[in-house]
């Protein structure tokens, strides 16, 4: 079967700066193949080239003909006077007017197909678009993508805005995908688990490394410190060469013009070398320690417009303490730091607050930035310096550790991508003396690499830090506890990484079957009794029916120990190096294993009502 998608000697470039160079790419049916690359290096433009929204300056983009492609954008779109519904079916429109591959689907399929993808996200289809928060637009335009079942999905920073549970199920579902999936990711743990293959994007020229992320990784580290060394070596080469072309008399008595040949030669190869960009230099300027006790709420309570958000929430918080909160979208995460923070009383319970606290806030909508305003000037508008650790530094040389050139200083950050933004807001942020730390997804938009200094950067600050966000692997590497909002209003303090805390749910969800199990068997036994001891029952079973009653216990234990062995083989680190046809069947058994256990609960629970 040929590619979905090949690019052949590919270039492009914006203004001067050139962002692929002869490039070359191959994506084969049913491969899940991931770019990653600094902010800025060209990874939406990859994908932009792939649905041919950009042309390339020269070279060929080859799309299967009559392949289907669905794309998801990094940012959110505003649709303006449509319902969820409307926004979802709009994909099959747009197809129709001349997207890539006309859905080959009958007008009456299509509400069907809607409304499958609507219950899969769990999205109200009849709600205004408009109203919802940027995680449901986010949900919303995934299912816009999901529902036209493409032959190639293209995924801009699918994770962003979601929850992990929302995370979760979209990682189940690609891997159910049949289709070719491009897509481009910060999440680490999602990376390790979708991809099959890593597409490194590097100073314009892309490369295919088989296997996840943690893979790439590690070859791309020493591949890094080989060429390092390499150019070293060419350097000293060139320098010895350069003293001796400039050491006039002698040197002309004894040039010989294939060396002289030979050091223009190398003179043009460093000219056209492209070194890789410097790492971002993050560090966050401590203030003072403040008070030991930092936050202590006891049963607090928040309710917002007549909706309770969260209760009965008892923490008690001290100085240097890592606290992650998770849950769904709209179990009240942002709220709770505002709570915490004082920007909201509680509506019941109390909360107290220490003394002496430097708070550096960092907000996920970016409102601390003013879009109009230049870069530089969004760091100080006073002046062109800035203190950083009581060092008088000039802003240029402070953002040049966030890696901003000094082209960037005067651009409005209104023109910045939503990683650069990100970084800028970072710089801001840390350029404040700060004993908590208040990040609320931070990793938004950011490339890997500045979200492992990032990462770093946080595990080696001394303050107390309070930190929102999605990223499973970051939350597992920077907290020692959890705040779990669970979306039924509880909130469950919890000691230990997100990691810890799936483990520890996934046990109470095995022991509440086995209760369940156990109850149903003592509820047929004392039944039973009961009729012994000449009480009528409510209405007989037949035969078959008994038998299913008695049976049902020990089944759903049966069921619950297969799927717990299916989830330990899916959390094994190579599972995913599988071929894409196996870890699929896997993947459906354990849906399919799951959706059975409802229905046997359902069915035991309607048997014995009777």
């Amino acid at each position: 079967m040929p590619p979905v998608l090949r690019l052949d000697d590919v270039s492009l470039a914006f203004g001067s700066r050139p962002l692929l160079q002869h490039a070359g790419l191959q994506v084969e049916p049913g491969e899940r193949v991931c770019v990653v690359g600094r902010n800025g290096e060209g990874k939406s433009s990859t994908l932009r080239l792939a649905c041919r929204q950009l042309l390339p300056d020269s070279g060929i983009v080859w799309l299967r003909p009559g392949a289907q492609i669905a794309v998801l954008e990094q940012d959110i779109v505003a649709v303006p006077a449509a319902s969820v519904r409307e926004v979802v079916e709009g994909a099959f429109q747009t197809q129709a007017n001349g997207g890539s591959g006309a859905a080959a689907l009958e007008s009456w399929e299509i509400p069907t197909r809607v409304d499958i993808v609507l219950s899969q996200l769990g999205l109200d289809g009849d709600v205004a678009y408009e109203s919802l928060s940027g995680g449901w637009r986010r949900r919303t335009l995934l299912a816009r993508a999901l529902v036209l079942e493409p032959e190639l999905l293209l995924l801009d920073e699918p994770t962003n805005h979601l929850d992990i549970t929302t995370i979760e199920w979209l990682e189940q579902r690609l891997l159910e995908f049949r289709g070719a999936l491009l897509f481009v990711s910060h999440d680490r743990a999602f990376v390790n688990r979708i991809a099959t293959r890593i597409i490194d994007l590097d100073r314009g020229a892309l490369s295919s490394w088989p296997g996840n992320y943690d893979d790439y990784a590690q070859k791309k580290a020493g591949q890094l410190a080989n060429e390092a060394r390499e150019n070293a070596l060419f350097d000293k080469r060139l320098a010895q060469e350069e003293v001796w072309i400039r050491k006039g008399v002698e040197a002309r008595r004894t040039r010989n013009e294939g060396r002289v040949r030979e050091l223009k030669a190398m003179r043009e190869e460093r000219r056209e070398r492209l070194d890789r960009p410097g790492q971002a230099k993050l560090a966050v300027q401590e203030a003072e320690s403040g008070s030991q006790l930092v936050f202590e709420a006891e049963d607090a309570a928040v309710t917002l417009g007549g909706r309770e958000i969260f209760r009965g929430l008892t923490t008690r918080i001290l100085r240097g303490e890592r606290i992650g909160i998770v849950g769904p979208n709209g179990a009240g995460k942002s709220t709770l730091l505002k709570l915490l923070l004082g920007e909201l009383k509680p509506s019941k319970g109390t909360v107290r607050r220490g003394g002496r606290q430097e708070v550096a806030y960092y907000d996920q909508q970016r409102a601390q930035l003013d879009l109009d305003a230049s870069v530089m000037h969004n760091i100080n508008a006073r002046s062109d310096f800035v203190l950083v650790n009581g060092e008088n530094r000039h802003v240029s040389g402070y953002l040049r550790d966030f890696l901003f050139r000094p082209e960037q200083l005067l651009t409005p950050v209104r023109a910045l991508s939503g990683g650069e933004r990100n970084r800028l807001l970072l710089a801001r942020l840390f350029a404040q003396p700060a004993n908590l730390l208040v990040m609320d997804e931070p990793t938004n938009d950011l490339d890997i690499d500045t979200l492992e200094l990032l990462q770093e950067m946080v595990a080696d600050f001394s303050g107390t830090l309070l930190l929102v966000s999605h990223d499973r692997a970051f939350i597992d590497r920077v907290v020692t506890s959890l705040l779990v909002l669970e979306g039924d209003g509880s909130v469950q303090d919890f000691v230990g990484g997100y990691s810890d805390w799936v483990r520890w749910r996934d046990a109470r969800e095995a022991a509440r079957i086995r209760q369940v199990a156990a109850a149903a068997r003592e509820s047929k036994a004392s039944a039973e009794s009961q009729r012994g001891a000449g009480e009528a029952p409510k209405r007989r079973l037949s035969f078959k029916e008994q038998r299913e009653l008695t049976e049902l216990p020990q089944r759903l234990e049966s069921m619950d120990a297969e799927r717990n062995a299916l989830l330990l083989e899916t959390q094994h680190p190579q599972f995913y190096t599988r071929p894409h046809g196996e870890v699929a069947a896997k993947m459906q058994v354990l849906t399919d294993l799951e959706a059975k256990i409802e229905a046997a609960f359902a069915r035991w629970s309607e048997l014995e009502s009777r």
